[in-house]
Formats: structure tokens, sequence, C-alpha cells
């Protein structure tokens, strides 16, 4: 399966073995049929998966479908009346009725977001084919933000070729490439300092933080409301986590070509080796990322959600088995920690 031993290879094998219950909501579609044989072949976890048991039993061979379990939110009528009533007790405040919460429960996502608000399983995965905001709405309302996190956002991680000069042993981590639209200078600072956590935790690296803009270092004041923006969130950080290598603003070139880094910003301390790049919003981390992935054959998995209570993550709907494997394995050491 593994062409070479990148860090993304490193996560599935460091992954393999740990006794976590990931839900994949999405069971009929092709590519989770093909992660499944995969994923239990490698040994990541139980995986639960939701949908028509007879059809994606049918599909499995007997030695793989021995060590899943296949649930059909339609035909469990105890689990769903149970998540029913906790959803119910959750957001009635919020004007949900117990009747809407028994047509919510229906909906695999936010079955499988009661299945790991009520602790019956580690982990979800899904994307493939739900939309961004069907993935993380059920997690934002249901599992919420863990203590200490303002903002829920989302990293992408990028693996290069193995002999690439870029990033951390090929790697770089870019955010937040599916969440926020328009983030604040706050905003950027909870992003950079949770993908900073994600590239350390997930990836073995120690975080070279980068904010990027379309200007290297400009003097104050230039009038441009994005760049102050960055500058003030690059001070945000640095007061609250004075270790951690960050500078800003910088280009892109600037940020991860050493070269050029010379030439722009010499005294910058990230020396055009940045490992972890913080876009300036969504638009230009969400196009840069895509780019990226299809025109320089990268691999990009992701978007991982960052700053949750409980592991969810929204793969692309473009993602591939291989891809969601790797989510699966990312996802296992999530609900590790």
């Amino acid at each position: 399966m593994f062409k070479t031993q990148s860090i993304l290879d490193k996560i599935v094998l460091k992954a393999k073995g740990i006794d976590k219950r990931i839900v994949l909501p999405e069971g009929e579609d092709p590519r989770v049929i093909e992660a499944i044989i995969s994923a239990t072949k490698l040994e990541l976890g139980r995986l639960i998966v939701l949908g028509n048991e007879v059809e994606i039993y049918s599909k499995l061979p007997k030695n793989v479908s021995e060590k899943i379990i296949v649930l059909n939110p339609k035909t469990s009528l105890r689990d769903c009346e149970i998540y029913a009533d906790k959803l119910y007790a959750l957001r009635k405040n919020k004007g949900l009725t117990l009747e809407q919460a028994r047509i919510e429960v229906l909906k695999p996502m936010v079955f499988a977001t009661m299945m790991l608000y009520a602790g019956d399983a580690d982990g979800i995965v899904a994307g493939l084919k739900l939309k961004t905001g069907d993935v993380v709405r059920p997690a934002f309302q249901i599992i919420k933000a863990e203590e200490g996190v303002n903002k829920i956002s989302s990293a992408m991680i990028m693996q290069m070729p193995k002999n690439s000069s870029f990033g951390e042993n090929g790697v770089l981590v870019f955010a937040d490439c599916g969440i926020i639209p328009e983030p604040t200078s706050e905003d950027l600072a909870d992003i950079a300092i949770s993908s900073a956590k994600t590239a350390e935790t997930l990836c073995g690296i120690k975080p070279r933080v980068a904010l990027l803009s379309f200007s290297t270092k400009s003097q104050e004041n230039t009038g441009y409301e994005s760049v102050e923006r960055v500058k003030s969130a690059v001070k945000i950080i640095k007061s609250k986590m004075p270790n951690l290598i960050v500078d800003g603003e910088l280009q892109a070139d600037s940020a991860i070509v050493p070269s050029v880094a010379k030439a722009k910003c010499p005294n910058s301390i990230l020396g055009g080796n940045a490992n972890v790049l913080v876009f300036p919003d969504l638009n230009s981390a969400n196009i840069a990322y895509k780019l990226v992935q299809r025109i320089a054959n990268i691999e990009a998995v992701g978007p991982i959600l960052q700053g949750l209570n409980k592991p969810v993550n929204d793969l692309s709907r473009g993602a591939t088995a291989n891809e969601l494997v790797r989510a699966i394995a990312i996802t296992i050491l999530q609900a590790s920690k």
C-alpha cells in the first residue's frame, strides 16, 4: 500500500493496533468499502460502518466483515430512541422538539455524532459524499470545542515527494482550509496555535509557523486591513506562546524558500523553512491546497478538525480510499491523546 516511509505512513503505523472505535457514516460509498478492507488488514481500530447491512456485508470478504460492525440508523430503533432523547436534552433550549430530534438522528452523520457524544464511539471520519457543513455542523452543536479553544478550525497535512526540500521531511501543514471564511486576528492566532499542535502531535515535527499574506514584512500602517490583521495575529501568538517559532506577515515563497527569505526577510526566525502555513482566509487556503494537490500530485489528508472535545474529521469529496485510511489513522491518534 505504501510507496515510501513518509510521515503519513508513519502515522498509520503508529495507529496500528490501537483499540479505538471509528465511525464511517457513508458506508455504501465504494471508497469506504475499499478503505475498510485496507484498514482492517492494517489493524486500524474497530470500524463501525453506517448504512444498509446487507449491501455493505455483501461487498466485503468474510474475514473483514467479521471484524467490523455495520449499523443502519433506520433500523436501529432502540439506539435512535436513546440518541433522540439525548439530542433533545442538548438542543431543546435552541428550539428543537423531541419529534424533530427523532427525525434528525435518522441522518447517518447525526447518528454517528450522537454515538460519539454518548461514548459509543471514539471518532468519526466523513465527507466523501457529505458537504463540509453537514459534517461539521453536528460536531459543533453536539461535541463542541474543548476547553481553552475559542474557535474550531481545520488543517490539511500535505505530503510532498520523499526528496522534496519543502516543509519537514516533505510535510507541510496548511490551515485553515475548511472552516473559518474570514478569520479575525484572534481567529488566526487560534488557527496557528492549533495547527502547530497538529503538526507536533500527529506529524511528530517541531512546528515552524508562517502567517501568510501578499506582502513580506511591510512597514507599519500599510492601509490594508488583511495585512494588519496578520501582523496583529503574530503579536497575539507570541504573547500566548512565546516559545513557538512563528513569523509573519510573509509571502509564501518567503516562508518556504530559504534563498527568497534571505533576500526578502533576512532577519526572519523561519529562514524560509516553515512547515506550518497559516493562510489569511478560507478562500486562499482552500484554493492553495487544491491547486498544490492536483497540479503537483501531492497527497492531501483532511480537513483535520482542530479543537473539538472528541475527534471528527472531514474529507474532501474528491478523496481516495487511501486518504480515508490515513484519516482513520489520524482520528485514532487524536482519540488516544
